[in-house]
């Protein structure tokens, strides 16, 4: 399991929201570039990254920080969302060293659009499936659906996606602790790997999700299982220590 930086860009800046709500805005650094500088030299091998802005006008608008860092930091796997919405800028951010696209609001909208990027981009889509009380929600989290998290996984895992990330919105950025239950039904329910995201606090959610991923891999109940946990908010105001997270997950130690 890796753990995975989060940089959520808006207005050229990493920022952090608390359940996804612009008026609960916290702003950490003026320097993109910088800070995926700084989570790589702490050990990070992955980062997670979301262009909020583009989430929210529904085209990329940050495309030039990612494209930096990816071209600063070649071996580090990326994976980004928010903006993308057609296959022009899914190509487009490839070429531009981006590993995998995330795709949530028109996957939500148009579940045969992974479908088709599944097959024209193999290797390279991640679905983003945001939920509130197990109901996935869409368009930067401003609407809740009528459909459930569990339901629209199941129904992309026949797509090819290589993995998805989960997160649960009534705990992101709260640093309230992670929703394991929710996040563990996932697993239990879909063959595909899933990244954890929301609510991560400090190294004890770290452990509770190795302890639960060790426990499936005993009982052979692990199709997927938890390839990654997210964590934003927590590095950021110094709750949780990355290389001592990045440490316990390689020696499992837990």
């Amino acid at each position: 399991m890796q753990v995975i930086p989060a940089i959520d860009f808006r207005d050229g800046k990493v920022v952090n929201l608390k359940q996804g709500q612009l008026n609960r805005i916290t702003t950490y650094s003026d320097d993109p570039v910088g800070m995926a500088d700084h989570w790589v030299s702490l050990g990070a091998e992955r980062l997670h990254m979301v262009d909020l802005d583009g989430a929210f006008k529904g085209r990329p608008v940050n495309q030039n920080a990612v494209a930096t860092i990816a071209r600063n930091h070649p071996s580090l796997t990326i994976q980004l969302g928010g903006g993308i919405r057609n296959e022009a800028t899914i190509e487009a951010y490839l070429n531009a060293g981006v590993d995998y696209l995330i795709i949530g609001t028109r996957a939500v909208d148009e579940p045969e659009f992974v479908t088709t990027v599944c097959r024209e981009f193999p290797g390279h889509i991640i679905v983003g499936l945001d939920g509130l009380d197990g109901m996935v929600a869409r368009n930067g989290w401003e609407e809740v659906t009528d459909s459930t998290v569990r339901s629209l996984a199941l129904a992309f895992a026949a797509d090819g996606i290589e993995a998805i990330v989960y997160t649960d919105i009534s705990k992101d950025g709260m640093m309230g602790g992670i929703n394991l239950e929710a996040t563990l039904d996932l697993v239990n329910s879909v063959g595909v790997p899933i990244i954890a995201s929301g609510g991560v606090t400090d190294l004890q959610d770290i452990r509770d999700l190795l302890t639960s991923e060790q426990i499936q891999e005993k009982k052979g109940e692990i199709p997927g299982g938890i390839m990654g946990v997210i964590t934003g908010r927590a590095l950021y105001e110094g709750t949780l220590n990355l290389k001592e997270a990045i440490d316990l997950c390689r020696n499992r130690q837990i």
